[in-house]
């Protein structure tokens, strides 16, 4: 009786052991595996030193609706018909004299915008 139940405890220590390196085995990280976390993906933006300004003195309508967040046709062309009347934009904050130009408009763009 003893010897068995000395086998029956022996086998059950084994059988833990085993398992308990399997399921150590299975939580450890490959380490030639990349997380998903760190894997390329697309960037969303493009950081702001690669933006391309856009010159708002000599810009043409397409290239203000292209360039600009937030500016479509009728903003772009606001832009343009502000500057044919009122002559080049001294400053950026001159923008928002053109209709349909507000603040965070011109605060979204502003890294876009050149003279």
């Amino acid at each position: 009786m003893k010897k068995s139940l000395l086998s029956v405890a022996s086998m059950i220590l084994l059988a833990s052991l085993s398992f308990g390196g399997i399921a150590q085995a299975a939580t450890k990280a490959d380490p030639t595996a990349q997380p998903a976390t760190e894997t390329a993906a697309p960037a969303a933006k493009a950081p702001v030193s690669q933006v391309e300004s856009v010159n708002i003195n000599s810009a043409s309508v397409e290239e203000l609706q292209k360039s600009l967040k937030g500016i479509g046709k009728v903003k772009a062309q606001a832009i343009v018909d502000y500057r044919t009347a009122h002559g080049p934009f001294a400053t950026v904050d001159q923008l928002l004299e053109v209709k349909g130009i507000g603040k965070g408009t011109l605060d979204k763009n502003r890294d876009r915008i050149s003279l």
